[in-house]
Formats: structure tokens, C-alpha cells, sequence
């Protein structure tokens, strides 16, 4: 994959991952080429065994090829090697209404924006989507991560967001695959960028086109990458909580034992009182894990605000 340079400026690159697309894709690039008709627009074929690239070529894009599956792989590459003022992405199935982009790269390129989050959730997602788990999913996503954030994001998953260079440049891809959109808004969050939302239309995809998400596999992998991501950006509250649980069970276990030693003397349950020690002892390793684990993520942010002031 090669950089992509401009002199124009500001400049909005809108980047659409995409495997075996083609009943769709061209029509997606047509519709983001009428809301933003001076836009770079870069379709990343991720092994499509159809005509994907060359459809998206005949419609006027810009095609680039990324081997290895998934989609974080994709965004990983595109971010890496293309420079813009203004990054949106989009998925490449028309399932979303891109009228409101020009709003969005407005809100990244003069609003301070580093995180513009195309909000399906408040439109016609719930009602239009006939994938009820998948509805189950976004509300469980979105719960857990706004009450782990305290913040109020409407739409966890949302794969058309426009983002500042700021954030793309500073943001390490851990995701390979459909994970990236929750890594992507737990990060922004807990680095404190500027998260902003713009309600958008939503269709099913079309006849002929079919999702490449898997409810249940990769809705378990997003459970997993929330539970990962939690131990990473919240280590301390994390392991506090598994020390807390912990410590209450040794003490709730050693009791017992206490009472009999203060009314007898004698302490018959000598396994009881190891276990409840080894316990309690856990308790506090944990504690101390949490401890260390707070101080190295506390250093990676100001390592990021550091970056980040010498661009």
C-alpha cells in the first residue's frame, strides 16, 4: 500500500474497508461522492474473491489491497500509510446514510473534534435491524462501556465515524478484526479525545449482499475485547474489585474460625485458617498488580500527550 499525498488543504480521505462488496459498493462510493465530490476516496479490498476492486475502480475510487484478513488489519494499514486532515470511514455495504458527512468532517476539520461517531442507535437502527441479537449486543455494548467511562455514547459500534489525524496518528491497533470500532471508542475515551455524535439513517443491507458478521462469534469477541480493553484502561478498578472479592471471602471464611479460638482456645480448623490466609494474601497481590498496572497506563497517556504536543 502506498502514501497518499495532496497539497490540498484541509483534506478529507474517506476510507471503506471492503470483502466481496460488490452488489454495494459501487453506489457507496457514488453517495459519498455527491455529499463530498472533492473527497479521496480509498476502497481497501481485503481478499474479495468477486469483483469488489475493479467495480470500485470503474466508480472512480481509489483501490488499495490489504492480505491480511479483518478489518482492524485493514484500517491499521490505511491509517498508517495515508496523511489527511480529516479521516472518515465508512463500511463499504450502503447500510448507512452518508448525508451527514460533510457535517461530520466539518466538526473534525474546524470543531475540535477528534471523534465524530455516525449515531445509528437514535435513528432507525433498532426498528429497521431484523437481527434482534445483534440489537442485544449494541445495547450490552454500549451499557458496559458508558458505565465503565461514565460517559454517554449512543452508538458503541458504528462503522462511520469521522476522525482527526491526531487520534488516527496516536492510536495503536490492537484489533484484527470487527473489534476495532469498540478498541477504537474505548481508547478515544480513556485518552480523553473529543467524542462527538451525529444521529444518522440506517438500512438492512440489500438483497444479494450478505453480512460478514457472525452474531454470536464475533459478538463474543467483542465481549472479549470489552473485558480485555476493562483490565488494560481501568487495571486498578479491575484488580481492586478482584481483591475486594478476595479479601471479603478469607474474612467471611477465618470467622468462623476466630469465634471458636476466642471461646475455646483452640484452633481445630488449621486448613480453613491457611486457605482464608492465602486468600487475603491474593487479595492484596492483586492490589498491588491493579497499583503497578495504574502507574504504566498513567505513563502511556502522558507519552500520548506528549506526541501529540510535538506535532
Amino acid at each position: 500500500m502506498s502514501s497518499t499525498n495532496s497539497e490540498q488543504s484541509p483534506r478529507v480521505v474517506v476510507l471503506i474497508p471492503c470483502y466481496n462488496e460488490a452488489n454495494t459498493i459501487a453506489k457507496v462510493v457514488s453517495d459519498v461522492r455527491r455529499v463530498l465530490p472533492s473527497a479521496l476516496i480509498t476502497v481497501c479490498d481485503n481478499n474479495s474473491t468477486d469483483d469488489t476492486a475493479q467495480i470500485a475502480r470503474e466508480a472512480g475510487a481509489q483501490v488499495v489491497t490489504e492480505p491480511r484478513q479483518g478489518k482492524g488489519n485493514v484500517l491499521r494499514s490505511l491509517f498508517r500509510n495515508i496523511d489527511a486532515d480529516c479521516y472518515i470511514m465508512v463500511d463499504g455495504d450502503d447500510t448507512y446514510h452518508v448525508d451527514q458527512l460533510p457535517q461530520m468532517a466539518e466538526m473534525v476539520l474546524h470543531g475540535g473534534v477528534d471523534m465524530v461517531i455516525g449515531d445509528r442507535m437514535s435513528s432507525s437502527y433498532l426498528k429497521v435491524n431484523q437481527r434482534r441479537y445483534h440489537n442485544f449486543g449494541n445495547l450490552l455494548t454500549r451499557f458496559l462501556i458508558n458505565k465503565l467511562f461514565k460517559s454517554s455514547v449512543p452508538d458503541i459500534l458504528s462503522g462511520l465515524r469521522a476522525l482527526s489525524p491526531a487520534f488516527v496518528k496516536n492510536f495503536p491497533i490492537l484489533s484484527r478484526g470487527f473489534e476495532i470500532e469498540t478498541e477504537m471508542t474505548m481508547y478515544a475515551l480513556d485518552n480523553n479525545f473529543v467524542v462527538r455524535s451525529v444521529p444518522v439513517g440506517y438500512n438492512n443491507r440489500p438483497e444479494g449482499s450478505t453480512s460478514k458478521l457472525n452474531t454470536f462469534s464475533d459478538g463474543f469477541k467483542v465481549i472479549k475485547k470489552i473485558f480485555t480493553l476493562f483490565i488494560h484502561f481501568k487495571s486498578l478498578l479491575f484488580f481492586s474489585i478482584l481483591a475486594g472479592i478476595l479479601f471479603l471471602a478469607g474474612v467471611i471464611g477465618m470467622i468462623p474460625v476466630f469465634i471458636e479460638y476466642f471461646a475455646t482456645g483452640l484452633v481445630p480448623r488449621f486448613p480453613t485458617l491457611i486457605v482464608c490466609g492465602f486468600t487475603i494474601l491474593l487479595s492484596l497481590l492483586f492490589l498491588v498488580c491493579g497499583l503497578i498496572l495504574e502507574v504504566a497506563n498513567t505513563r502511556h497517556k502522558q507519552l500520548v500527550e506528549i506526541l501529540m504536543n510535538k506535532k
